[in-house]
């Protein structure tokens, strides 16, 4: 408890990386699980699921980042850059993972527990082979006729805030004239404007 209330004072009741209010709890950045402050940072629900399994991680989410890399708190820095390093297929990630520094001490803390890619993680891949990731943008290259309706999602279409169907690599959902439709990924490319 004395630990809780040490990282309340610090981060001023709020997540260190989002500054969200909900459901506040401690995380400890391991490898240095030793339960003191300084091994340690005060996050929200959102962010702690996200940290606890970084393959869920939403990129929007995440954009805090870009205030909470400046941190004076080592723990706040290492948790920003492997979160940043999990996020760097997508551009400002990488942009933001270039400009964070870490004296050496603690980018050797950072890069012993950068989050392990499984191999055999489904990887949602555009026409073009860019990763897809929940939330993106994304465009159709073909006219679709959509089973079940009685409309085409016509070429050069922008469907806003996908979402990645868990088991299935080929297949991404969004909405196209208000209803929720799965598209295939091969008849996608990722654009470059966010939602």
């Amino acid at each position: 408890m004395a630990l809780e209330n040490e990282l309340k004072t610090r981060a001023n009741d709020v997540c260190e990386f989002c500054k969200g209010d909900a459901g506040l709890m401690v995380y400890d950045v391991p490898p240095n699980t030793d339960g003191s402050a300084d091994n340690s940072v005060y996050v929200c629900q959102t962010c702690h699921s996200q940290l606890l399994d970084p393959a869920s991680a939403d990129g929007k989410h995440w954009s805090c980042l870009n205030d909470a890399m400046w941190s004076e708190v080592p723990a706040v820095q290492i948790t920003a850059w492997r979160m940043l390093d999990n996020l760097k297929s997508q551009t400002w990630a990488a942009d933001l993972l270039d400009m964070l520094y870490l004296d050496e001490e603690n980018l050797k803390w950072a890069q012993s527990g950068t989050f392990a890619v499984d191999p055999d993680a489904i990887k949602h891949l555009d026409s073009n082979g860019a990763v897809l990731a929940s939330g993106d943008t994304v465009t159709l290259i073909k006219d679709l006729n959509v089973k079940g309706t009685t409309f085409t999602a016509k070429r050069g279409t922008s469907v806003r805030r996908i979402s990645l169907v868990p088991d299935n690599a080929e297949h991404i959902e969004g909405k196209v004239n208000g209803q929720q439709i799965v598209i295939l990924t091969k008849f996608v490319k990722k654009s470059n404007q966010t939602a």
